[in-house]
């Protein structure tokens, strides 16, 4: 597929939507039915009700709580993600297909110590529109405020994270090192595969020491995409 720039600085906007076309045509996604435009492990289509089909028993109907932890569906151009915010910060972020969502819900519950059920709050209207304009190449950081409980290596791993720069990678080796443990590099491995906030917490921007993109909970293509539409794909993939 020949890209229908000139150059990529010619328009991000024209750029990214090209790149999400590409990654649906990849993946054999069509665009025509948003609510059913991907397939998860267990056959069913990527809308919020087939999920629930699935995993409602990982929700509350009635949170019976003052405070809880919102969960919403969001449509973007690499497939709908669940987020899951209170009303002080971003607590959840991933692909609904990712591998082993629900025992990322369940520690999202275990750690959060809060009920979790569908609802809607301030942090993910802000959400939706920092990641609009992310898909859209028009931000490169993100300031939603986000928590994310944790071992106290997780966390520093997940600090790490989110210091890696837009438009560059860097090894779990790299992180290992930055941390101030680097003989830990598969134990940095371990935890950038449990982070609980995706892109926003950009554990996609980690990749092995030889350049290959290593693994990711939302599927190596998203990875690939994720890092093309940053501009950070390493050479040769």
């Amino acid at each position: 597929m020949t890209a229908p720039w000139k150059s990529p600085a010619d328009n991000d906007f024209i750029v990214a939507r090209w790149l999400a076309c590409r990654y649906h045509a990849v993946m054999n996604i069509s665009n025509d039915d948003k609510e059913a435009s991907t397939l998860n492990p267990h056959g069913n289509t990527g809308s919020f009700s087939a999920f629930l089909k699935t995993y409602g028993g990982l929700f509350d109907e009635k949170p019976g709580a003052a405070e809880f932890i919102r969960i919403a569906w969001l449509q973007t151009p690499f497939g709908p993600m669940l987020a899951g915010a209170d009303t002080e910060a971003l607590r959840f972020l991933d692909f609904y297909d990712r591998r082993a969502i629900d025992t990322q819900i369940a520690s999202l519950r275990r750690t959060s110590q809060m009920p979790i059920a569908r609802g809607d709050c301030s942090i993910l209207d802000e959400l939706r529109v920092e990641l609009d304009a992310y898909f859209e190449r028009r931000l490169r950081s993100f300031s939603i405020p986000v928590t994310s409980p944790g071992t106290p290596f997780q966390a520093l791993v997940w600090r790490a994270l989110s210091e890696i720069p837009y438009g560059e990678t860097r090894s779990y080796g790299e992180v290992a090192r930055a941390i101030g443990s680097p003989n830990a590099s598969r134990a940095v491995g371990t935890a950038n595969g449990v982070n609980r906030i995706a892109i926003v917490v950009p554990c996609h921007r980690v990749v092995n020491a030889d350049g290959s993109l290593g693994g990711y909970g939302g599927g190596l293509e998203r990875k690939r995409a994720l890092l093309e539409l940053e501009g950070a794909l390493p050479p040769g993939l």
